[in-house]
C-alpha cells in the first residue's frame, strides 16, 4: 500500500480511545447517525478522521457516476444511472475507489451545501441541469464538517436530514432534483465558541468530549510518534502495520457481520429503561444506542449484543441528550443508573 503522508496511521493515535471508537462504529453502521465531537483544538479529531478512511473497504462505483453509485444496489441510483440502465446500458461499467474524506467550507452557502439547479434551463428547455455540491460529492464517503456550531442552524439542519434519509432533494420553482447522499457525518466544535441548540445535539447519533491528554509520558509519545512519523512515513507506517490491517479487517468483518449480530429483547427493554431513567425525550436514544451496540458486538465478532456491549455505548450515545449536566461533571453517574436499572431489567 502506498503511504500517504498526510495521513497518519489510526493505531499510532495516543489516547482519545472513544473518539476512534465512534468513528468506528459509525464506518460500520452509518445509520447510527453520525459523530459529534467537542472539545479543544490539537487533540487529533481530524487527524483520526483521515486515518480511518484509509482503514475503510475499497468501493464498487459506476464509472463516470458523480455521486459513485453503488452498481449493485439498484433502490439507490441517481436519475443519470437509472436512465443509462433503461437505455440499454445494463450491467454498469464498474471502477474501484477508496473512501474518501469531504470537507465542508465553514463559509459554504445552501447552494454549495445541496447543489444548484439551471432554472432557465429547466423552463425553456425542461431539462434539469443539476450542478452537483458538497452532498454530493460526499455520497458513500466521509463528510467531515469542522466547528459544526459556527455554521448557520439551516445549513446544519440540511446537513442532518441529508444524513438522516441518505437522499439529497433540491427544489427551486417547481423543479426538483434528488439524488443519493448516503455518508458518515463527522462534525466538530470547541463549545468555548457557542453550542449547538438541542434540537441539532439530539440529531447526531453519538457525541464525544475530547480534551487534551494531561498524563506526561503520553505527551511525551505524542511528540515522539509525530516525529518519527515526519522523519519517515514509510518506516513508521510499517511499523504500525500489522495494527492497521487487524482494525481493517475488524471493520470489513464487522460491516458484513452486523445484519446477522442478534439483538435480544432484553437489551432492548435495557436500552428503553436506560432512556426512561435518564429522562430523555423522544426515542432517537433508543434507537441510536441498539444501533451502536450492535456494531460494538460487530467489532467484537460477538454473535448477539450483551450488556458489556450497551455499556460501552451508553455514555456516547447519552451524554449530549441529557437535559441537566454531563455525565462525570456533577450529572447523573451512568455506571449508577446502569447498575439500577439491571437490578429491575
Amino acid at each position: 500500500m502506498a503511504v500517504d503522508r498526510y495521513s497518519f496511521p489510526f493505531t499510532a493515535i495516543v489516547g482519545q480511545e472513544r473518539m476512534k471508537l465512534a468513528l468506528v462504529l459509525n464506518a460500520i453502521h452509518p445509520a447510527i447517525g453520525g459523530v459529534l465531537i467537542r472539545g479543544e483544538k490539537g487533540t487529533a479529531k481530524s487527524t483520526a478522521v483521515r486515518a480511518l478512511a484509509r482503514l475503510l473497504p475499497e468501493q464498487q462505483v459506476v464509472t463516470g457516476c458523480h455521486f459513485g453509485c453503488h452498481p449493485a444496489d439498484r433502490d439507490t441510483l441517481c436519475s443519470d444511472c437509472r436512465e443509462r440502465v433503461e437505455a440499454g446500458e445494463d450491467p454498469l461499467p464498474t471502477s474501484t475507489r477508496r473512501m474518501r474524506v469531504v470537507e465542508l467550507p465553514i463559509n459554504a452557502s445552501e447552494d454549495r451545501v445541496v447543489g444548484t439547479i439551471d432554472l432557465e434551463a429547466a423552463l425553456k428547455e425542461g431539462s434539469r441541469r443539476f450542478e452537483p455540491g458538497v452532498l454530493a460529492e460526499a455520497n458513500r464517503n466521509i463528510l467531515y464538517v469542522d466547528e459544526v456550531n459556527l455554521l448557520d442552524d439551516h445549513i446544519v439542519d440540511v446537513l442532518l436530514d441529508a444524513a438522516a434519509m441518505g437522499v439529497n432533494t433540491v427544489e427551486r420553482e417547481g423543479v426538483s432534483v434528488s439524488h443519493p447522499a448516503r455518508f458518515i457525518l463527522v462534525g466538530t466544535m470547541n463549545p468555548e465558541e457557542g453550542e449547538l441548540r438541542p434540537q441539532l445535539l439530539d440529531r447526531f447519533g453519538l457525541c464525544v468530549d475530547v480534551e487534551g491528554i494531561r498524563d506526561l509520558e503520553q505527551r511525551v509519545a505524542i511528540v515522539e510518534q509525530r516525529a518519527h512519523w515526519e522523519d519517515d512515513p514509510g518506516a513508521f507506517y510499517a511499523s504500525h502495520q500489522d495494527g492497521e490491517d487487524e482494525v481493517k479487517n475488524r471493520i470489513s468483518e464487522a460491516i458484513n457481520t452486523f445484519p446477522e449480530v442478534e439483538l435480544p429483547r432484553a437489551i432492548l427493554r435495557l436500552v428503553a429503561q436506560l432512556s426512561v431513567a435518564l429522562e430523555v425525550d423522544g426515542h432517537r436514544s433508543d434507537l441510536v444506542c441498539a444501533r451502536a451496540a450492535q456494531a460494538k458486538a460487530a467489532y467484537d465478532r460477538a454473535e448477539e449484543v450483551g450488556l458489556n456491549h450497551v455499556t460501552e455505548v451508553a455514555e456516547m450515545v447519552f451524554a449530549h441528550r441529557l437535559r441537566t449536566v454531563p455525565f462525570g461533571k456533577g450529572g447523573p453517574n451512568l455506571g449508577e443508573v446502569i447498575n439500577r436499572v439491571v437490578g429491575v431489567a
